[in-house]
């Protein structure tokens, strides 16, 4: 692979076609002033050791040094290896509910929207740490499976959305289910790994309390937010109120009590989001607390830089450059390859 590490300084070679401009405009003056003189041919004898040659191969020299400069400034590098280095860190799946309950709209402009704000800010801080991230409703499905690569994560975070999962419900068992089947393989007890929930709890399908326990058991810690107001706010899908059977307008409401069992039972913690924070960093900071397991993260090594070799180069020209006169050398005048 190769790659330029500061490419902007490559703009700077479009200076070089300026500088041939101005050197052949150069070299037409003094020709023009030459001839006021005299016949060009005539001058040309009476100044047997003037060699435009030397001139011009003068300049080509200067010309590549200052391109191989140029290139070095612009640090090209070539390849990078991939190398397997322990890090101390945590690792965190995040299962979010993008049911149609989280487009209520007592968190503006709506919970989900919220959601997706903090689950980014949160991944703005993160360091050493592995994240992935689940969405579910009626059913769930792997968003992104767990990585050291915030930058992604950020991307796949902006993507959340209801559309994502085509069954609708809020079936939290099978959430924690497959986020606990998404960490990476460890053996042995491992204290490193959690779950972040974040829901409005309503509508619960499956044992969800089962899927905790099972969860504790491969020493996964679960912790719960619960987003939304226990008064609720109506759905609003499309522009227009979603509503029941019977033409009344639904409002979903914050149930907490499975989500502070869940966390209960895995030792968790449940944080019920407020309109001012959402309770992630608040959860983080307690998981943080935990101890860190060693994680094998891939990293890549430093490209190979090659600025050296151009900048010898570049001297070399230069050298060469100096030491060529303008004029003939009566010594090495049967070596002459400039004569016309």
């Amino acid at each position: 692979m190769f790659r330029f590490a500061n490419p902007v300084c490559l703009w700077l070679l479009t200076l070089i076609p300026v500088m041939i401009v101005l050197f052949a405009a150069a070299a037409v003056r003094r020709r023009r002033r030459l001839e006021r003189f005299g016949n060009p041919e005539t001058l040309r004898q009476l100044m047997p050791d003037v060699s435009p040659g030397r001139v011009r191969l003068k300049f080509i020299l200067l010309l590549a040094a200052y391109a191989l400069v140029v290139l070095a400034a612009a640090r090209p590098q070539f390849g990078s290896k991939l190398r397997e280095e322990q890090a101390q860190g945590i690792e965190m799946m995040l299962a979010v509910d993008v049911s149609n309950s989280m487009l209520a709209e007592d968190f503006e402009p709506n919970r989900l929207e919220r959601t997706k704000y903090a689950i980014n800010k949160l991944f703005e801080g993160l360091d050493q740490d592995r994240v992935g991230l689940v969405v579910f409703a009626g059913e769930a499905k792997v968003q992104l499976p767990i990585t050291t690569d915030y930058r992604m994560a950020r991307a796949f975070a902006r993507r959340i959305d209801p559309s994502l999962v085509s069954v609708q419900g809020t079936d939290i068992a099978q959430a924690i289910s497959l986020a606990s089947l998404s960490f990476s393989a460890s053996e042995g007890e491992n204290r490193s790994r959690a779950v972040i929930l974040i829901t409005d709890g309503e509508g619960h399908d499956g044992d969800a309390v089962a899927a905790a326990r099972r969860a504790r058991e491969q020493g996964i810690r679960i912790y719960t937010i619960g987003i939304g107001t226990p008064e609720g706010a109506p759905i609003r899908i499309g522009g227009d109120f979603v509503r029941d059977e019977n033409g009344d307008m639904v409002v979903s409401k914050l149930d907490e009590q499975t989500l502070e069992t869940i966390a209960r039972e895995t030792d968790g913690l449940y944080v019920r989001a407020s309109k001012q924070d959402i309770g992630l960093e608040e959860i983080v900071k307690e998981i943080n607390a935990l101890e860190a397991d060693e994680l094998e993260v891939l990293r890549f090594e430093e490209f190979n830089e090659q600025y050296q070799y151009l900048l010898g180069a570049a001297l070399l020209l230069l050298l060469l450059e100096f030491l060529l006169l303008d004029r003939r050398n009566p010594l090495l005048a049967r070596f002459n390859i400039f004569r016309q």
